[in-house]
């Protein structure tokens, strides 16, 4: 496996390629926060983001944005936390009718998780105090509290909730934290792992086969080696590489099909050459 440092320089095409598609996908919201943005309060948003983070699974993103549109339109704001809660059965029934269906792996366990989000809340109200008052390393603790967030190392889904709440706009939503030099990993989306994997240093070899410790530290490395001063921007716009969208891959659809995205030339599923 070549480390990334000898990728980095063996590639200097393929790393500008990449710092281009970074730049040009960095901006873009990911479907929790653009979603999280609709409630009127911080709090609220935060409230938002913590229930789209643990709710994104097994669907595309499209999906899962327009399933988190449907959740908030019938219970907006405070309605995810305030008494009386919402029944099962009316949580169930926003998700039968936002996938056509109970297929998905997490039905059976959404009412579950929006109460226990609900519940999170009401022992935290004030959510900005709450951020404020502690480092990552302490909010990745006190969300193992939410059913499903996960329990044990590395808990991606508690590291991604963290990074949309403290990331500066248009990452995250920019709330204030106490700073600590050790931060949770940085989020490993399925995008990331495809550009890896099929244009990046395990692309000679098997990344599935890696040891997860090994995969979260070739990454860590690569975000760095895009950009040392914000290594989650490579994070966030990676992960829209490859994954579909409404109609296509997400990054054809803001590239015109490839024919404006940096990587055409070394992207085997590029779909215009110039």
């Amino acid at each position: 496996m070549v480390s990334v440092k000898r990728f980095v320089q063996d590639e200097p095409a393929l790393m500008s390629a990449a710092k281009g598609f970074v730049t040009q996908f960095s901006a873009v919201e990911d479907p929790v926060v653009s979603v999280a943005r609709r409630a009127k309060s911080l709090t609220s948003r935060i409230a938002w983001v913590l229930l789209g983070t643990v709710l994104f699974q097994d669907r595309d993103y499209s999906e899962i944005r327009a399933l988190l549109n449907a959740l908030y339109t019938k219970f907006p704001d405070e309605k995810l936390w305030s008494l009386p809660v919402p029944t099962g059965l009316e949580i169930e029934a926003v998700v039968e009718s936002s996938f056509g269906g109970r297929n998905w792996s997490l039905f059976e366990h959404v009412a579950g998780i929006f109460w226990s989000v609900g519940l999170f809340v009401r022992h935290h109200p004030n959510l900005v105090d709450w951020a404020c008052e502690r480092t990552p390393e302490e909010m990745w603790r006190d969300l193992g509290e939410i059913y499903f967030m996960g329990k044990s190392n590395p808990r991606p889904k508690a590291c991604a909730a963290i990074y949309r709440i403290i990331a500066q706009a248009p990452l995250g939503l920019g709330v204030v934290y106490r700073e600590s030099r050790k931060m949770p990993p940085l989020p490993l989306t399925m995008g990331a792992r495809r550009f890896l994997a099929i244009l990046g240093p395990a692309r000679e070899v098997s990344f599935a086969d890696l040891e997860a410790s090994e995969k979260q530290k070739m990454a860590t490395d690569f975000f760095v080696a895009v950009n040392a001063e914000n290594p989650y921007a490579v994070a966030h716009a990676l992960q829209f590489f490859l994954e579909e969208g409404c109609e296509d891959f997400i990054c054809r659809e803001r590239t015109r099909h490839c024919a404006e995205c940096p990587l055409y030339e070394f992207c085997n599923y590029a779909e215009h050459r110039r």
